[in-house]
């Protein structure tokens, strides 16, 4: 899997796990719902890790948690 997928995958699992929709995560966030939903269906598929942070506080985790998963750890190189 690659990184765009994998953050996208995580941003969505993490919504639905705490029962967020993207305008609530929008509205937690103050990231307009159109940059969440760019980042979702692939028009933005480099986000910033300003607004990873960003989306980070609205989902009220942190950074270490957002990427603290067995799906980063295992990303292959994409420079190959």
């Amino acid at each position: 899997m690659d990184t765009y997928t994998t953050v996208k995958n995580r941003i969505l699992y993490l919504c639905e796990e705490k029962k967020m929709t993207i305008n609530k995560l929008a509205t937690n966030s103050g990231i307009a719902p159109s940059t969440i939903k760019n980042i979702l269906y692939g028009k933005s598929q480099n986000p910033g890790i300003v607004t990873l942070k960003m989306l980070c506080d609205g989902l009220e985790i942190s950074l270490i948690d957002f990427f603290n998963t067995d799906d980063f750890k295992n990303l292959e190189q994409e420079i190959k």
